[in-house]
Formats: structure tokens, sequence, C-alpha cells
């Protein structure tokens, strides 16, 4: 049976253009709109009534839930997330948190105040999507994490493998001769399957496996993914480390605020310590020096994000959980270490 997809494939538009003519919006032109019903006409297809129905009754838009106020890199998918929107013809709410609030609970507030037809959450915590959830009715997707494993049938999720990325990061480290290393950022109780708790023991096993000299309680400092966060962590963790050589901060932000935290207190970045970041924020590029750094793909993630709810809004469509693809960013803030420095 033809999908909403294969007929933007046949006709050669967009869903959301395919989905504007199912749905009887004026902002298409005739010629569009022709060529997009004699396609669904040949393929006898069949919108989901019960879809179009709740999709009818509902009337405020989608809402974005931002985990995190001031989180450069959750604003850069924002921002590409609501150029998707507008490139489909769809408005959008958005409501700021704190990082540990409970953005599900939040979520639950929101439907019954202004039942929007779907929703976006950007950041949380898996043991608050685990617990309240299933209050949760209408179509939503997590971004940056993974639902997969909590088996709900209206939450799809797209994510980067932040486990894979962070040890890659503490490899760069690695290979560059480093073996006294220590991580910014995160918290310590923070759920297992939280990105903060995935990125650092990917970082953990990678140190472990490339044979550096690491001991969590000694080499590790915990912080919010912020400038200050990271300015403070830095500056603590080398007056109690300072034989440390490098270091890995879990978020760009950290990683920024890090380096002006070691710059204040006399390090050279790289002569003296290196420093990679996590998750490629465009403000990355503008630092003194440049920051190395795994990036994530932005692009693709807010765009699979709302092609994912969009169908699922309108068409009886299974959820799906995909990982985004990294990579990295070599920047000028690591340097070599010889063995006989």
């Amino acid at each position: 049976m033809a999908t909403i997809k294969d007929i933007a494939k046949l006709s050669g538009f967009s869903i959301g253009t395919v989905s504007r003519v199912i749905n009887n919006r004026a902002d298409v032109s005739p010629a569009t709109r022709e060529i997009i019903e004699r396609v669904i006409r040949e393929q006898n297809f069949q919108p989901n009534t019960n879809a179009k129905r709740l999709k009818q009754t509902m009337f405020s838009p989608v809402t974005i839930i931002v985990k995190g106020i001031g989180n450069t890199f959750l604003e850069a998918v924002l921002e590409e997330i609501q150029i998707n929107m507008y490139l489909h013809g769809e408005s959008i709410n958005v409501t700021f948190l704190d990082e540990r609030a409970n953005c599900v609970a939040e979520a639950v507030k929101i439907i019954a105040a202004q039942n929007p037809k779907g929703l976006i959450f950007l950041g949380g915590s898996i043991n608050n999507f685990r617990k309240d959830f299933k209050a949760v009715q209408v179509p939503s997707v997590l971004a940056t994490g993974n639902a997969s494993m909590l088996g709900y049938d209206n939450l799809s999720s797209f994510t980067t493998d932040d486990y894979r990325a962070a040890a890659d990061a503490v490899e760069h480290l690695v290979q560059a001769g480093h073996r006294r290393i220590g991580i910014l950022g995160g918290y310590p109780e923070s759920w297992p399957e939280d990105i903060g708790a995935l990125r650092l023991s990917g970082a953990v096993n990678a140190l472990e496996s490339g044979h550096a000299d690491f001991v969590k309680d000694r080499d590790y400092e915990p912080c919010a993914f912020s400038l200050q966060g990271g300015y403070n962590a830095a500056r603590n963790l080398l007056r109690r480390t300072p034989d440390l050589t490098a270091l890995f901060a879990i978020g760009d932000l950290v990683a920024v605020g890090a380096l002006k935290g070691l710059q204040d207190n006399g390090y050279r970045v790289p002569q003296d310590i290196s420093v990679i970041g996590f998750d490629g924020i465009p403000f990355a590029s503008y630092t003194n020096p440049r920051l190395a750094t795994i990036k994530q793909d932005i692009s693709l993630l807010a765009k699979r994000t709302v092609e994912d709810l969009l169908l699922r809004m309108n068409y009886q469509r299974p959820v799906l959980h995909e990982t985004i693809p990294y990579y990295f960013v070599e920047g000028e803030s690591i340097a070599v270490r010889h063995s006989s420095v």
C-alpha cells in the first residue's frame, strides 16, 4: 500500500507539499495540486482517517521542549527544526526548561493546557520518559536521545552514538601521546542512558583501553553544560590534578568555558594542555585556539525529526529510532605529547 513518502517520491514534491494537498490547504499552486492528486489516484492512496480526524480536532501548534537554558547546541538544533517546520507550513511553540527539570512532566501539563498536535523533546532524562511518558498520547520525537529501549508506540528518537563518539574523542588524545587525561562535565548521579552518562562512560572506557592513567575520583570534575560550568570545572580539576596534559569536555560549551579557565590560570592551549569538546557548535570555530571537537550532523538530525513527526501526525506510521552520524573536527586545541616531555 502506498505511503505519503511514496507519493512524494513519485510526484517529485516534498512530503510537506503532499501533506498540504491531502489536507486541502490553500497554499499550493493549481499545477502542483493537479500533479500530486493524479499520483494519489494512480496509486489508490488512502490517508489514515483516524489520524486525519485527530489532526482536525487539534488546534495548538507543535510544541518543542528544550531542556537546557542557554545550551548553544540545543539552540542550534532548534533553529534547524524551526526552518524545517516553516518549509512544511507548520508553526511551533517553544518551551525552555532548566537542565535538571523533568521535561516529560512539563509536557503533560502542556498537553492539558494547550492540546498540541505534536511534541519534540530536545534533551531529556531517559528515566523521566520511562516513568512518565505513558501519560503522553500525542505523536512525539526525542531528538538528541535514544528512546528505542522504552517501547512507546508514539515516541520516535534520533540521536548520535554518544558512547562511541566520546570514546573516539578520547582516542584522538591518546593517539596524540596523552596518558594523563581529565574529563569535564555532566553529573555522576545522572541516569546511565542519559547523554552525559553515555559520554562519560565512553570516555572512561577509551582511557582504560588506551592504557591511560585515569582514576575517576581524581581525574573527573562534574559540572553543568554551560560556559561557567566548564570554567569552574577546569580550574578545580587542574588545582587538584596539575599533572594532566589533556582534557575531554563532554560538551562544547563546557570546553569553551574550560579554555578560558585554563588561560586565566596561566595555561597555554595546546602547548601546556590539550582540549577536545563534543557537539560541534558553530561558536567552536571562533575560539582561540580553534576548538577540536566531535561534530554532530545538526541539519540531518533536525530534518529527520521533523519528517518523522509530520508523517505520524497525519498518518498511522510506526515510530523510528535512528542514529545520526558524527565526525571529528581537528581544530587547533590538541598538541602531540612526546614521551620525552
